[in-house]
């Protein structure tokens, strides 16, 4: 599938604001993750939400808790990192934190856990 006419990669929903340099589609990580290619992610939900759904091997750092664990994610700040959240907007935010912190290969991935249940995984439960 060829993206569309605002440039977002396939997969997205029809319209959706897609940032480039901001945001990572779920079919782009899908494709890094059945490659084994170097990528953190890092999920900035609550824990009950974890608890609903995730993604296996994601990093929990909720996005409340994001500011002072950044020395300890410091070790990463060279890698490759996508965040996510529910549908992509404290992801976004936490792109942001991390950018302004030094990380400078970071995203967040568009549309959350939400479009990767319905375009990647469907065994991952909607909520």
């Amino acid at each position: 599938m060829s993206d569309d006419a605002n440039n977002a990669p396939a997969g997205l929903p029809q319209g959706y604001p897609f940032q480039r340099d901001w945001e990572m589609a779920p079919r782009e990580l899908k494709a890094l993750l059945d490659q084994r290619a170097p990528v953190v992610v890092i999920d900035v939900r609550t824990e009950a939400e974890r608890n609903l759904a995730s993604i296996a091997g994601t990093m929990h750092v909720p996005l409340s808790e994001l500011p002072a664990r950044i020395p300890a994610l410091r070790e990463h700040e060279a890698d490759r990192i996508v965040v996510l959240c529910h549908h992509g907007t404290r992801s976004l935010r936490a792109t942001e934190l991390l950018r302004q912190a030094g990380f400078d290969h970071v995203r967040s991935l568009a549309g959350g856990i939400h479009l990767w249940s319905m375009d990647i995984d469907p065994t991952v439960p909607v909520y």
